[in-house]
C-alpha cells in the first residue's frame, strides 16, 4: 500500500506565489489534480514527484507505512508529461533499452519482455522508428510506456491525453484502470472531464480551502 503525506507545502518564483500551505495525505488510489490555467497543476506534480524543489512544506511518501527515501523515489516512481522528452536520435526500443539499464527499482527483478511492452502500449509498428521522426501522438504512448517500464507503484501523469487519438485515450484509461486495480497510486494533472472521471478524489488548486473532494 502506497501513501501520501503532504504538510503546508508550497512553491513561488521571486515574489509570484503559485500555492502555499497545501496539507493533504490519502492512501493508494487515483486522484486528480484540477484548476484553471496558471493555478500550478504542473508544479504540484512536480513538487510531489520530487522533480521540483517546494518553496516550503513537506512530502513524504510511504509504502506500508514505511517512508520512501527520496533518493529511491525514482525507483517506484513514474512520470509522463508532454514537456519531457526521450533521445530524438535513438529508436522507441532503444530509448526502453536504455531506461531499462538505468532502472534498479524492486519491482524490476524480472526481465522484462520489450516486445510485450511495446505491444502492450500499440508502439510496436513504430518501435524501430527513430523518435524524433514520430508524430506527438505517438511520442506520448512511447512515454507512457517509457515510465511503466519500471513497473512503479506511483504513476504521476500530467495531461496524459494531450494529442492522443480515441484509441490512445483509452490506452490511457486502461492503464489507469489497472494501477488501481493493482492498488498502486496514480496522480493525474488535468482540466478534462474524461480524464478526471477517472479519478476517485480530486485536488482543486482553485478551491485549496476544500483540499480534497471526492468525485
Amino acid at each position: 500500500m502506497i501513501s501520501l503525506s503532504v504538510h503546508n507545502l508550497g512553491k513561488n518564483y521571486g515574489q509570484n506565489i503559485v500555492f502555499r500551505n497545501l496539507s493533504f495525505g490519502f492512501p493508494s488510489q487515483v486522484t486528480g489534480i484540477a484548476g484553471s490555467n496558471g493555478s500550478g497543476k504542473s508544479t504540484l506534480l512536480r513538487c510531489l514527484a520530487g522533480l521540483l524543489k517546494p518553496s516550503g512544506g513537506t512530502v513524504s511518501w510511504f509504502h506500508d507505512k514505511n517512508e520512501i527515501a527520496f533518493k529511491k523515489l525514482n525507483q517506484v516512481l513514474g512520470f509522463t508529461a508532454p514537456y519531457i522528452e526521450l533521445y530524438e536520435g535513438l529508436s522507441s526500443r532503444e530509448n526502453l533499452e536504455f531506461l531499462l539499464d538505468l532502472s534498479r527499482g524492486p519491482n524490476n527483478d524480472k526481465e522484462t519482455d520489450l516486445d510485450r511492452h511495446l505491444e502492450r502500449f500499440d508502439a510496436s509498428a513504430f518501435s524501430n522508428k527513430k523518435y524524433g521522426e514520430l508524430s506527438t501522438g505517438q511520442r506520448q504512448r512511447v512515454k507512457l510506456a517509457a515510465s511503466c517500464l519500471h513497473r512503479p507503484s506511483i504513476l504521476c501523469l500530467d495531461e496524459p491525453g494531450s494529442n492522443l487519438d480515441p484509441g490512445g485515450k483509452k490506452l490511457v484509461r486502461k492503464t489507469v484502470e489497472q494501477f488501481k486495480l493493482e492498488d498502486k497510486m496514480v496522480l493525474i494533472a488535468s482540466n478534462l472531464e474524461e480524464e478526471l472521471e477517472l479519478c476517485d478524489q480530486i485536488i482543486n488548486l482553485d478551491q485549496p480551502e476544500k483540499k480534497l473532494s471526492d468525485r
